[in-house]
């Protein structure tokens, strides 16, 4: 099947999803189901988009496919970032409950990590992938001993706000912050077209992109700052989805069968839409609210995770 049908039949199948989410038992409450149902949607496309879109390119800048731009600490870091507004401000605070004060707050230090990290582990070549990894994990523990040492010792309430955000959440979605996190994914994506047409060659590896007269450290430090704008834009808004990125870009390599990266980017799109709208109708209309989305994710994702280690490991 060509790839071109594979992306209008992966489509088809996002829409219909996307229209079961909409319209299935309404009654005759249209006015306000479907617009809160629409706000919803459009954090479903805009969370699985940059997900999708910073999964693909950090596997390409790495030349890996079973790393993601969460092994690196940023979904720690997050709740980090939590904990310690309110440990330190108290939940009645602004800084705590104003959704978009806590959301610059949390974008702000993100990227600063982010690129702080790129910019240390990718100044030596051939040591950038171990090195990301194990620095990814090493500062993930960092940040989680952090967290769960201040989570011990503050009140029980507030812990309790603490939990509601360390999974990943469509519901009560604020739309002046979805405004805004649509904005600075917009302008993300303009400022990275004109890098994106590099992956191609990229995905060759370094040497292959230097000879083919690439330049490899511009365009690569351009795209990580994309990688790590967009990770923090989707862990902001909805809160830590771990797996997601590695299981819908794997899940397009294996669909798609292609080099070409507007056809994966493309596809792992629609999969990531896919994903979690198929999973917030599984939340919703089968465990009826008694799990949540990135629960079913990450185990999805995480079981996907080491038969993708197994697989390596027998190749």
């Amino acid at each position: 099947m060509h790839n071109n049908v594979k992306l209008i039949l992966a489509a088809a199948i996002t829409l219909i999803l996307v229209c079961i989410f909409l319209f299935t038992d309404i009654g005759n409450y249209w006015g306000y189901v479907v617009p809160k149902r629409l706000v919803k949607i459009a954090a479903i496309v805009l969370t699985g988009t940059s997900i999708a879109l910073s999964t693909v390119i950090f596997q390409t800048v790495t030349n890996n496919r079973i790393l993601t731009p969460s092994i690196i600490g940023l979904d720690s870091l997050y709740i980090l970032i939590q904990t310690v507004l309110i440990f330190v401000f108290g939940t009645a605070s602004s800084t705590v409950m104003d959704k978009n004060i806590n959301f610059v707050i949390c974008i702000c230090f993100m990227i600063l990590f982010a690129l702080g990290l790129f910019k240390v582990l990718f100044q030596k070549d051939g040591r950038n992938i171990y090195f990301l990894l194990l620095a990814g994990m090493v500062m993930g523990i960092l940040f989680q001993s952090f967290s769960s040492f201040m989570q011990v010792i503050m009140d029980p309430n507030d812990f309790m706000i603490i939990q509601d955000r360390m999974f990943a959440s469509f519901n009560n979605i604020n739309t002046d912050l979805l405004l805004l996190s649509s904005v600075l994914f917009v302008m993300v994506f303009l400022y990275s077209l004109r890098f994106v047409k590099y992956l191609d060659v990229l995905s060759l590896g370094r040497d292959s992109a230097v000879n083919l007269g690439v330049d490899y450290h511009f365009v690569v430090k351009r795209l990580l700052i994309v990688v790590a704008v967009l990770v923090s834009i989707s862990t902001s808004l909805v809160g830590p989805i771990t797996f997601l990125g590695l299981l819908v870009a794997n899940t397009a390599y294996q669909f798609l069968k292609t080099y070409r990266h507007s056809h994966l980017l493309t596809g792992s799109i629609l999969i990531s839409i896919m994903a979690l709208t198929g999973g917030l109708l599984l939340v919703e209309r089968v465990f009826t609210f008694s799990t949540t989305i990135s629960v079913i994710i990450n185990f999805a994702g995480g079981v996907y995770f080491l038969y993708l280690l197994l697989k390596e490991r027998k190749a």
